[in-house]
C-alpha cells in the first residue's frame, strides 16, 4: 500500500485530501507544521508527500531539500494557493516532482502522485509551450521579488533597482496570462 504524508496547515483541506486519497488506496498521515512534517516523514516513511507551500508563517519550499535528503525516492508534490511560474520553477529546482495550484481535483492529484519521472527526465524536461513574452516574464519576476519582500513596494523597488513609482505603474499593467512570443 502507498503511504502518503500530507503537510498542510489548513485542517479542513488536509482532512478532505486524506479522505479522497484514502479512497484511492493511500494510507494517509497528516500534520500541520513544518518541524512536525519532518518528524512524521522520518517515522511514517511515506512513499508520497503532499506539501503545502505556505505552512502557517513558514515557506514549504524550505522543506523540499530536507525531505529529499531524508527520503530520496519519495514522490513529492507541492500544493499552493499562490501559483506562479517563478515558484513552480523554484520548487522543481529544489526537488519537487510536481507543482499544483489549489483547488485541485482528485484526478489531477492522482496523476501527479502516480506520474513516473526518472532522474534524467527531471534534469531534461522538455517544454512544449512557447516561451513567455518578455512582459509576462518581467511581471512574474516582479511578483516573486514582491513576495520575497512581504509585499513591501519600496523594498522591492530597491531590490529591482527601479523607482518605486515605476514599479507601481508596472504592477498596475498585468500582462495577459496567455500572451506568448510568436
Amino acid at each position: 500500500m502507498n503511504k502518503l504524508l500530507i503537510i498542510e496547515d489548513d485542517a479542513a483541506l488536509s482532512a478532505a485530501l486524506a479522505r479522497r486519497l484514502t479512497k484511492q488506496g493511500f494510507e494517509c498521515a497528516q500534520c500541520d507544521d513544518a518541524s512536525e512534517g519532518l518528524l512524521m516523514a522520518r517515522q511514517f516513511n511515506p512513499s508520497h508527500i503532499l506539501l503545502d507551500m505556505k505552512i502557517a508563517e513558514q515557506n514549504g519550499l524550505t522543506l523540499i531539500k530536507p525531505l529529499r535528503l531524508l527520503l530520496p525516492k519519495v514522490k513529492l508534490v507541492l500544493l499552493t494557493g499562490y501559483a506562479s511560474i517563478a515558484t513552480a520553477v523554484e520548487a522543481i529546482r529544489l526537488g519537487a516532482d510536481n507543482y499544483l495550484a489549489k483547488p485541485v481535483d482528485t484526478q489531477t492529484l492522482m496523476n501527479a502522485l502516480n506520474a513516473q519521472i526518472e532522474d534524467e527526465d527531471r534534469a531534461q524536461t522538455e517544454f512544449t509551450e512557447q516561451p513567455l513574452s518578455p512582459k509576462r516574464l518581467e511581471w512574474e519576476h516582479i511578483q516573486q521579488v514582491l513576495v520575497n519582500n512581504n509585499g513591501n513596494i519600496s523594498e522591492t523597488a530597491r531590490v529591482l533597482g527601479m523607482h518605486r513609482r515605476t514599479l507601481q505603474r508596472k504592477l498596475l499593467k498585468k500582462p495577459v496570462a496567455d500572451n506568448r512570443c510568436a
